[in-house]
């Protein structure tokens, strides 16, 4: 008797088998990762669609000025405003302007309810984030004595505290270059370092002159053997002569010495390791100690070891902040060591947060306002709202269909660009469940009829404020 098998029903929307395992590693696309820089020409020129930057020829032509301002350090201790509608690109403003800026120049971004915290008082959060933003690049210049080990040979003289056994004196290394070798006699507490990093003939070391530091670099590349795998990491031998000077540069924020000084160096008693177990984990740093700091960083500076470069805080939905944070943020400005501020804000006029009756444009009081270069960002059109999509497609890795671009652009221009960019994923996992490798037309219209844009939300709700469904 031959058994027979009925197929099992399987639902519409079911996630089909997957046919391979996928090797090929995925990163999360953030809403930004497109914007690469300001787009500008080499004369300050917004381009059309340049570094992932669509529109907003005005803004970005500002913001370049303002780039150009930072890097010569004459816009610190100043102000910029983004003030725009929502979706209109404030964030992405500022992100270009970091990327423009480069690695070098700090930049801090937060957000204007960051202030609100349990922990720490709102002046002392925004103290932190000026902080933050203000980088010092020391330049030191060390002696040192560089080469591969050719002799180590410690001296051993008699104990002069006992008459047993014998104590190292000193110790002899001889240090070989491409160019020379050299003879060292070192202290015995330098032996001493260098027994603890096991250094033997052949290795590769590095020591300081002023402080004695040794550090071993490696094994010289003549002893490199012919295994496949070894631990050893073999390096070349070093070029010039043994003794030589190095320029180290290190850069650091004025955040980082603060933090690095007000934390407290308890002792290794189980009371002190409990007591620092104990205590929350952040500290607010006193102005005397911000004092002292400025103090030492000046004397760098005026010695020629240390540059101060003004970097950027980046303040979003700045109406967040009250009426004490925006008098504190006057202050900040006017202290001797301040950054560069970017404000962003979508707000007309609006209560000045912390006061009940005082109305001001943006929502920020006038005074700071009256400090502030004001650039004013663009709604966009349909052209440009097309240009965004198709942009987010290509870094997402999705394919459209006919026709699929303009309703997005026609969805984008009648909700917002926002929900036009966010039913793309979605519209994406629908089509691979249809089995197709591209998004047609009628995936965004079955999504269309699954969420819902903002203002079609606004209108579903009723004259007594509830949600009536779209009910008349």
């Amino acid at each position: 008797m031959k058994a027979t098998t009925t197929p099992s029903t399987v639902a519409h929307n079911a996630m089909p088998p997957p046919s391979a395992v996928s090797t090929t590693r995925t990163s999360r696309v953030a809403p930004h990762s497109h914007i690469k820089g300001l787009g500008l020409t080499p004369e300050g020129l917004a381009m059309s669609d340049g570094a992932g930057f669509i529109g907003q020829t005005n803004a970005r032509e500002a913001c370049g000025v303002v780039v150009e301002l930072i890097k010569s350090r004459k816009f610190s201790g100043r102000a910029l405003l983004l003030a725009g509608a929502p979706g209109t690109g404030k964030t992405a403003l500022a992100l270009a302007v970091s990327h423009e800026l480069g690695v070098k120049v700090p930049f801090c971004p937060m957000v204007g309810s960051e202030v609100y915290s349990t922990e720490v008082k709102k002046t002392e959060v925004l103290a932190e984030a000026f902080r933050r933003a203000i980088g010092l690049r020391i330049k030191e210049t060390k002696e040192v004595y560089e080469g591969e080990v050719t002799e180590l040979t410690p001296a051993e003289a008699e104990n002069p505290l006992s008459g047993y056994g014998k104590t190292v004196s000193h110790v002899i290394v001889g240090l070989k270059t491409v160019k020379g070798t050299k003879q060292l006699r070192l202290d015995p507490t330098i032996y001493e370092a260098m027994l603890k990093e096991k250094i033997v003939v052949g290795d590769v070391i590095y020591i300081e002159a002023n402080t004695g530091a040794v550090k071993r670099v490696g094994r010289s590349d003549a002893y490199a053997s012919s295994y496949d795998l070894e631990s050893e990491t073999y390096v070349p031998l070093p070029k010039g002569d043994v003794h030589k000077r190095k320029e180290l540069v290190q850069d650091v924020t004025l955040g980082d010495l603060d933090a690095a000084n007000a934390r407290p160096q308890g002792g290794q008693d189980i009371m002190s390791v409990m007591g620092s177990l104990m205590k929350s984990g952040r500290t607010e740093v006193t102005e005397k100690l911000r004092k002292e700091v400025n103090k030492v960083v000046k004397g760098y500076v005026d010695q020629g070891v240390a540059e101060v470069i003004p970097g950027v805080v980046f303040i979003d939905e700045v109406h967040m902040l009250d009426i004490e944070c925006f008098t504190y943020l006057n202050a900040l400005l006017e202290s001797p060591m301040a950054p560069t501020v970017i404000l962003a804000t979508n707000r007309g006029n609006a209560v000045v947060r912390g006061t009940t009756d005082v109305v001001s444009p943006h929502g920020i009081p006038v005074d700071l306002l009256d400090r502030c270069l004001i650039v004013k960002t663009d709604t966009y059109n349909r052209e440009q709202i097309a240009k965004v999509v198709q942009l987010r497609a290509n870094v997402e890795g999705l394919k459209l269909g006919p026709g699929v671009l303009e309703r997005l652009a026609e969805e984008g221009e009648r909700g917002s660009m926002r929900y036009a960019l966010q039913l793309l994923t979605p519209a994406s996992i629908l089509s691979g469940l249809s089995g197709r490798n591209q998004i047609e037309v009628e995936d965004i219209g079955e999504m269309n009829e699954l969420f819902l844009d903002a203002k079609t939300s606004a209108r579903n709700i009723g004259s007594e404020g509830g949600f009536d469904g779209g009910r008349t």
